[in-house]
C-alpha cells in the first residue's frame, strides 16, 4: 500500500507536536527524525500523485483528441462506413 501525501503531512505534524511538546532529549530528538523522514515521504507521495494526475489528463485528452478525429472523418468521408469494421 502506498502512503498518501496527506498521511505523510498529519504523520509530520504529529511527530513535531511530539517533539515540541516533551521534556525528554531522546524522544524529542527521535521525534524529530520522524518528522523529517515523513516530511520526505509527503514530497514523494506528492510528486507521485502528480505524475498520475497528469498522466490521466494526458490519456483524456489523447481520447478525447482520438474521439474527434474519428468523428471528423466520418463527416468528411463520403462513404458512412468509413473507420467501421466490416462483418
Amino acid at each position: 500500500m502506498e502512503l498518501t501525501s496527506r498521511l505523510c503531512r498529519a504523520q509530520e505534524v504529529a511527530q513535531r507536536e511530539r517533539a515540541a511538546s516533551t521534556s525528554l532529549e531522546n524522544v524529542r530528538l527521535v521525534a524529530e527524525r520522524a518528522a523529517t523522514a515523513w516530511r520526505q515521504a509527503a514530497v514523494e507521495a506528492e510528486q507521485r500523485e502528480a505524475r498520475r494526475a497528469r498522466t490521466r489528463a494526458i490519456a483524456e485528452i489523447a481520447l478525447l483528441q482520438g474521439q474527434r478525429s474519428n468523428e471528423d472523418d466520418q463527416v468528411l468521408s463520403e462513404d458512412p462506413d468509413r473507420g467501421r469494421a466490416h462483418s
